[in-house]
């Protein structure tokens, strides 16, 4: 039970850093002081790199940043969120240097703002899953649709706010592909962003819910979930897109350009994500 809550404050955190200690300190959720934000992140390239990512990329980016500093001696700050919120907060001034988004649309609203170096890059591509806890009924539904099909009348089921995320936007076309959102909609749930519709199934307070695949894959979670693979067909495309905002250090383009690299796309795989050709 312990784990289970350290893995929701890990979700949950508005900043995560990793500074050279064991992966428990992400996923315990612990805080350091923060940089202040008064002081942009390019004024200090000696202090912690500060990027915007989205929720689903909790657990690959802390492998990736480790991996980082450990070869540059470059930490890196996360803000991680719903990718329309982080969009709208960089509109108004979180001082980060590098988005990296759950879809592409945020990255070309902020292009379309004057806020990016350019149009970005396209460095994953989203797998959205279905998931129940091993020990609810459901568990032992065949497939996703005989899951949902299955949901009493009474239960919830948790996505992420389509309004606000593009795993809860992919959840509701999924419902809507093999024709039970309307009959759903009544009962669902919404979280601000994957994390936390995550944390609804985690806790109980739904039995069904849709996650990012990548989240599924955490050893925190090992054992617990009972996991649908949703068929890419059932919705549009999660590609996940990244840009760097004006006035980049070089340190972030260093960092940019290490998410593209060769070892960093085996990560993504390793996570559960697809790559762009």
């Amino acid at each position: 039970m312990q784990k289970m809550h350290d893995f929701m404050r890990a979700l949950f955190s508005p900043w995560s850093i990793r500074t050279g200690l064991h992966r428990a300190w992400l996923v315990g959720g612990l805080a350091l002081a923060a940089v202040s934000t008064a002081v942009p992140a390019q004024s200090s390239p000696a202090g912690p790199l500060k990027v915007a990512a989205a929720a689903n990329l909790k657990f690959v980016l802390a492998d990736l940043e480790t991996q980082y500093r450990q070869e540059t001696g470059q930490a890196v700050q996360f803000n991680f969120g719903a990718s329309v919120q982080l969009a709208r907060q960089i509109q108004q001034g979180l001082p980060v240097q590098l988005f990296i988004s759950a879809d592409e649309e945020q990255v070309a609203w902020l292009q379309q703002s004057g806020l990016t170096q350019d149009g970005g890059q396209r460095y994953a591509i989203g797998r959205l899953a279905l998931i129940s806890l091993q020990t609810h009924p459901l568990a032992k539904s065949a497939s996703p649709e005989a899951a949902l099909r299955a949901l009493a009348p009474a239960d919830k089921l948790a996505l992420a706010n389509p309004q606000l995320a593009p795993y809860g936007q992919a959840a509701q076309q999924a419902l809507q592909k093999i024709g039970v959102w309307s009959g759903l909609q009544k009962q669902v749930v919404l979280g601000e962003n994957i994390g936390q519709a995550t944390q609804y199934v985690l806790t109980g307070a739904a039995p069904l819910g849709f996650t990012a695949y990548a989240l599924t894959l955490a050893p925190e979670t090992a054992g617990q979930f009972k996991v649908w693979p949703v068929p890419p067909d059932w919705h549009a495309p999660l590609n996940q897109r990244m840009v760097l905002l004006k006035g980049a250090s070089p340190q972030a383009q260093a960092f940019r350009d290490y998410l593209l690299s060769p070892q960093a796309r085996a990560l993504f795989l390793k996570h559960g994500y697809a790559l762009p050709q």
